[in-house]
């Protein structure tokens, strides 16, 4: 588009040069002449009536109106990027690659969804990576990963929440000598007193609250590995749904049943405008797997 519309090359280019600060490392990302970098800016800005960028001979920095520019601009853009992709998706059908992130352990649920949506969609490859437990979001929102199957609760208003499924009973993970490591089960009261392990870094405070209710202070860890071994060594407990408890059954660390907790239940998150027709189609698949037990 062009003339007294927008024009997208000036669009990706200022995006870009908001990034890198740097003309020549701009115009590397964008396959053209620094020169050129420049004419883009110089129209858009013109375009604009006003400097998003002021230039020294030592740096390149934002003004405040490019900053604020920036900050509505790029999820504008990111929702058009987003419309391209899905057209294109519908245009050629459901092939490229689908990667899924996944908390915990990648149950026979989660397997299920994936051979469904690889029965009905072969041309499309798949691939799984773990998403550390202290940071449930992070690889959706960064788009590492096209959709992520997360532990609830989950209120984050750049994500949408689609298919939730299995939901499972709650285990406290204890040392083999803790005192209630010969208990058959717990109950939530019997939990009141004892300290539980939480998540680190940026996980939301309320998402990091369902996964460890409030009581004595406690380690918080980066990873579900790490905590476990805090686990063995005594020095705390850690709440995990029965799946993952079993997957990472130990010799020294001892799961207990709890009663009355909120069950522990996984759902399938993605970007805000990050719905492509790959994304839509394994919701569909996470769907049938819930649905089938």
């Amino acid at each position: 588009m062009s003339g007294n519309g927008l024009e997208i090359r000036e669009l990706e280019c200022f995006l870009v040069l908001a990034e890198e600060l740097h003309f020549g490392r701009a115009g590397e990302r964008l396959y053209i002449s620094q020169s050129r970098v420049s004419q883009l800016l110089a129209a858009l800005e013109r375009r604009i009536g006003a400097r998003l960028l002021e230039r020294t001979s030592r740096r390149v920095s934002l003004t405040t109106l490019g900053e604020r520019f920036l900050a509505e601009l790029k999820p504008s853009y990111a929702e058009l990027a987003a419309v391209v992709a899905r057209a294109r998706d519908a245009a050629r059908g459901v092939e490229g690659t689908l990667r899924i992130g996944f908390q915990g352990t990648a149950d026979d649920r989660l397997m299920r969804a994936i051979e469904v949506f690889q029965e009905r969609h072969p041309a499309c490859a798949t691939e799984v990576v773990e998403i550390p437990f202290a940071d449930p979001f992070g690889a959706v929102r960064e788009g590492d990963v096209d959709a992520g199957i997360v532990l609830l609760p989950v209120a984050e208003p750049d994500l949408v929440l689609g298919p939730v499924f299995s939901s499972e009973r709650q285990t406290v993970a204890v040392s083999v000598r803790h005192a209630f490591a010969g208990r058959s089960s717990l109950t939530a009261v019997d939990l009141a007193d004892t300290p539980l392990i939480a998540a680190a870094g940026p996980a939301p405070a309320y998402w990091r609250e369902a996964q460890a209710p409030s009581g004595p202070p406690a380690p918080a860890v980066r990873t579900l590995q790490e905590g476990l071994t805090l686990v063995a060594a005594d020095r705390a407990a850690m709440l995990l749904c029965g799946p993952t408890a079993e997957y990472h059954g130990r010799k020294d660390v001892v799961f207990v049943p709890v009663d009355g907790l909120p069950d522990s239940v996984l759902g399938m998150v993605w970007r805000g405008g990050g719905e492509t027709e790959r994304v839509r189609e394994f919701a569909r698949a996470v769907a049938v797997a819930a649905a089938e037990g």
